[in-house]
């Protein structure tokens, strides 16, 4: 059986996620997509986080690098690319710094909290959901997407339409993740062993690339990424059967900074920047964005 890394499912699929285009308009103009004009002379009145940064003159922003169409480091340049990437690209021009004063230093998920609480990073951008849990040590600006837990098959696979039509079909997940246990708890698969679960998604998509299981179930937003890197091959469903909103990560009591990244993202909903970030990004799977609700606290 052949086997399929994520590097080479990304160079297969050619994973074009900063194709060429006009922010905010749509139009061809020729400037790279991601390239943001800078905001001059940004105050942020009352934001301890934004002096630091201030007097620092860059930016270190926290991010995921493993999931592609989001937040993805490419193993040979070393460049991070995706929706969350373009994302905080787009929040630190609006803080008045361009992408050459802006370390992205990548944080795994267990260690967000502390890493935003020590100051590792100014804000962090990378599948965070908002949760009471987290907002007990933490703030969130947003939600800038809204996920929720879908299907990624084959492209040409016309049995599965959504979450109740794959009652006995084996379905991929991580180890010990939430969308595994949901697949359990809701009994959407049976028997249990149709649940596969692996260390990774990378993994799964493997396996289903290969047919040796019949869908993969996770975040849409991260199965759009795959998606994106094999369009003539892999499609998702677009049935979302969970909640889960995306925050932008900030330090608990820095109130200023997230009313500013607030109005950052308010603005790319309105001028257009978030629909072509998307259109960029996860936008190449096929599958529609929709603006999410900004609440704001």
């Amino acid at each position: 059986m052949r086997v399929r890394t994520l590097a080479a499912v990304l160079l297969a699929g050619g994973l074009a996620l900063t194709a060429c285009g006009k922010e905010g308009t749509g139009t061809d103009t020729g400037a790279p997509a991601g390239v943001f004009d800078v905001a001059k002379d940004v105050k942020v009145e009352g934001s301890p986080t934004f002096e630091k940064i201030k007097a620092r003159g860059s930016l270190v922003v926290g991010v995921k690098e493993d999931q592609p169409g989001l937040g993805y480091k490419d193993p040979t340049t070393n460049k991070y690319t995706g929706f969350d990437i373009d994302m905080a690209k787009l929040i630190a021009a609006q803080l008045g710094f361009a992408e050459d004063k802006i370390q992205f230093k990548t944080i795994q998920s267990a260690a967000r909290e502390q890493a935003i609480i020590n100051g590792d990073v100014d804000y962090y951008v990378g599948t965070y959901s908002i949760t009471a849990a987290r907002k007990e040590k933490v703030s969130f600006a947003g939600p800038y997407y809204i996920a929720g837990q879908d299907l990624l098959v084959k492209k040409d696979n016309a049995d599965i339409k959504g979450p109740d039509t794959i009652k006995s079909k084996k379905v991929c997940s991580v180890t010990g993740s939430t969308p595994a246990k949901l697949l359990r708890d809701k009994k959407l698969v049976e028997p249990d062993a149709n649940v596969v679960e692996l260390q990774s998604y990378s993994l799964c998509v493997t396996k289903l690339l290969d047919g040796e299981v019949d869908a993969v179930s996770t975040d849409d937003a991260i199965l759009k990424g795959y998606a994106a890197a094999e369009p003539d091959k892999l499609k998702v469903v677009g049935q979302t059967f969970s909640t889960e909103k995306y925050g932008i990560g900030l330090p608990k009591d820095d109130k200023a900074l997230r009313d500013k990244v607030n109005e950052i993202l308010e603005k790319s909903l309105s001028d257009g920047k978030w629909d072509e970030i998307y259109k960029n990004t996860l936008g190449k799977s096929g599958s529609e964005g929709k603006h999410p609700t900004l609440e704001k606290y």
